[in-house]
């Protein structure tokens, strides 16, 4: 289980390595592509080492489906009373078009394409939903927002400034609202493992996976009172993910939201992850740094396309590694006394390496 290159990056300060070969395919990457981790968790190198050979073992490979996209941000507004409130988003619904324009007018790359509203009492919670073409869109849609928000306090009688932003949005947080409309890229990666290679390469059984994704990711998740998402650890691949390409790490919070669904289809083991809210970008804050700049390039994520197109493949290729690091792990879940004997293993050999390199452990 050792499917990575030896490749430590010294650009930055976390530990950085290539795993893969991933065979992906779907509506906007198709190949085999290396992706690079940056973590100090070790066993997680070849763990989604392992998941990304058997996904070389299938016919497709990770099936990667870009399901939706949108960047959001939410205002808050003051209304009279709530029939003002009311009024004033059924305005703003019927001039969406105009609402549209004033983005364009704002901003080269953010696209207004859809408008929701919650009312509480007197307070009018606005969720601006926009398309920011290769950025991941924080700025873009603060930018654009609070440009609307200054245009409806003008134009629309009866209503206030109340914030900027009104954590409708849901911006690195926990929420229901962002598992339901999604908030950066929702993409769906699946991969149909046959019987032989389940057994070989995961040492296990497509009715053992389905059964513990039951009882663990769904019943276990429900019991701890999770919100929007059954899953074993997202966030690691994600994090890893994250810092080797120039991302802002605290969109692990949402991004970590997303359920597995695995099938036993008479041996075959039928596996899927769904993230709705995987935010990433190729351009913007952190993309200027040498080792990202080298990242994104290798990753094929520096390439001439249309606008949108090199963010849309970075966020397939992380749905793949989240994908490869879910199913190692629940394999490994389904055998007693596995993923602990792993974790010391690799742990243990990370740290004496780590303890010869280090100047402070040589003896004078």
């Amino acid at each position: 289980m050792t499917e990575t290159t030896d490749e430590t990056s010294s650009a930055a300060t976390v530990p950085l390595r290539w795993v893969g070969p991933v065979k992906i395919s779907g509506n906007v990457a198709e190949g085999l592509i290396e992706i690079p981790l940056a973590t100090y968790e070790s066993p997680l190198w070849p763990s989604v080492g392992r998941g990304a050979k058997v996904s070389t073992l299938c016919e497709r490979g990770i099936v990667a489906t870009l399901v939706d996209e949108r960047m959001t941000r939410s205002v808050l507004l003051e209304a009279d009373d709530a029939g003002t409130a009311l009024a004033a988003a059924r305005q703003l619904t019927d001039e969406l078009p105009r609402l549209r324009e004033i983005v364009s007018e704002c901003s080269r790359y953010a696209d207004l394409i859809a408008l929701h509203h919650q009312i509480v009492g007197n307070l009018l919670f606005l969720r601006f939903e926009y398309t920011t073409g290769d950025a991941a869109g924080h700025n873009m849609a603060t930018l654009a927002s609070d440009t609307l928000l200054a245009h409806i306090v003008a134009t629309v009688p009866g209503v206030g400034y109340g914030s900027v932003s009104g954590n409708f949005c849901t911006d690195k947080k926990v929420s229901a609202v962002n598992g339901i409309l999604g908030r950066g890229k929702n993409v769906v990666a699946e991969l149909l493992i046959p019987r032989e290679v389940v057994e070989q390469r995961l040492r296990t059984t497509a009715a053992r996976m389905a059964e513990l994704n039951m009882r663990k990711n769904l019943i276990g998740t429900m019991v701890a009172g999770g919100i929007r998402t059954a899953n074993a650890h997202y966030a690691n691949m994600l994090l890893g993910v994250y810092l080797a390409t120039g991302q802002d790490a605290a969109n692990i919070v949402e991004g970590s939201q997303g359920i597995v669904h695995a099938e036993d289809r008479d041996g075959d083991l039928y596996f899927s992850c769904s993230i709705p809210n995987l935010i990433v970008g190729t351009v913007g804050n952190g993309k200027s740094l040498d080792f990202v700049e080298a990242n994104l390039a290798r990753l094929g994520c520096r390439e001439n396309r249309e606008p949108g197109g090199n963010a849309r493949r970075l966020a397939v290729i992380t749905a793949a590694a989240v994908l490869c690091g879910e199913l190692s792990l629940l394999a490994a879940q389904t055998n007693p006394g596995e993923l602990m004997r792993t974790h010391l293993r690799f742990e243990r050999t990370a740290s004496e390496k780590d303890r010869a390199n280090d100047s402070a452990y040589r003896n004078p």
